[in-house]
């Protein structure tokens, strides 16, 4: 979250690091709902400075976030990081837009062998002490933090921790894999040639399913388009077991933004309206549970 209004002293930190080799331009980069982002360009070089400090509530800690950009770094998947310290973070600059759902939708192949890529690799390089990401866990962590802080969605809590135990029985056990667990289009960059992928807020070790899912509800995938990443990532037709699973994990995929939402609603000093993204989360929560729920 990171909540800093503007005018905090962002600039006058980013001025005062020992890296710059001449005069350097400071722009701020949009987006950014668990940290501030800046473009820094000096002579030769441009850079990305990412503030921002932990984030317990949302099980977001820095100190696991640089780990695992170093490690995507060294795989070859995400920006070199030039420097890091406590609530900073000093990456490339990617010349290339950010993808829209369209642009992930229609190059869903080339997602979705990235997704296995870091799946696979990024293990490799990871140092130090790691994260798990427990879709299920962080879903009844969000009920508690809402029924605590009195939320709009208090009254409806028990329905909704109620659909999260049907969930997670019918998504069963997969092997962990390191995956990133925030797969929005806007972390897809194309400079081009290649996709890299950016941002590990919430990397950590979880089921496939939950990038998988992600991937797919983040950018509107068709179901044969849902069929097709499930082969190319398990190199096999899926089959009605791993489809339930499948299926299970994404709605919980969904009731999580919704609840990160709902939480943000409580505690985020962002000038950002979560409300409508909240709800809008929600309805298309409930759109997943209802087909979960068709035999």
């Amino acid at each position: 979250m990171s909540d800093a209004a503007p005018g905090d002293g962002a600039e006058d930190r980013i001025r005062a690091l020992d890296l710059w080799t001449g005069p350097i331009e400071i722009a701020k980069l949009p987006g950014g709902l668990t940290n501030r982002n800046y473009v820094v360009t000096e002579p030769g070089r441009k850079c990305v400075v990412r503030l921002g400090g932990d984030v317990p509530i949302h099980g977001i800690l820095r100190f696991n976030e640089h780990a695992a950009s170093r490690a995507a770094a060294a795989a070859g998947v995400s920006p070199p990081v030039i420097h890091a310290e406590p609530g900073l973070l000093v990456i490339g600059f990617i010349e290339g837009p950010s993808l829209t759902a369209d642009a992930v939708r229609q190059d869903a192949a080339r997602c979705t062998a990235l997704v296995k890529r870091v799946h696979r690799e990024l293990p490799l390089h990871l140092r130090g002490p790691l994260l798990a990401f427990d879709v299920f866990h962080i879903l009844r962590d969000y009920a508690h933090s809402l029924a605590e802080g009195g939320s709009r969605i208090a009254p409806d809590l028990p329905r909704l921790g109620g659909i999260a135990e049907t969930l997670e029985r019918a998504a069963g056990l997969f092997r962990p894999v390191y995956g990133h667990n925030d797969l929005l289009p806007a972390n897809f960059l194309d400079d081009g040639e290649r996709l890299w992928l950016v941002d590990w807020d919430y990397a950590g070790y979880a089921t496939p399913l939950f990038d998988l899912g992600g991937l797919s509800s983040n950018s509107g995938f068709s179901p044969e388009q849902e069929l097709a990443m499930l082969e190319a990532y398990f190199e096999a037709p899926p089959d009605a077991a791993l489809l339930r699973s499948f299926r299970a994990v994404q709605a919980a995929s969904l009731l999580r933004e919704t609840l990160w939402s709902l939480v943000q609603e409580l505690h985020s000093t962002l000038d950002f309206d979560f409300g409508p993204y909240s709800d809008r989360n929600l309805a298309q929560f409930e759109q997943a549970w209802a087909a979960f729920q068709e035999p």
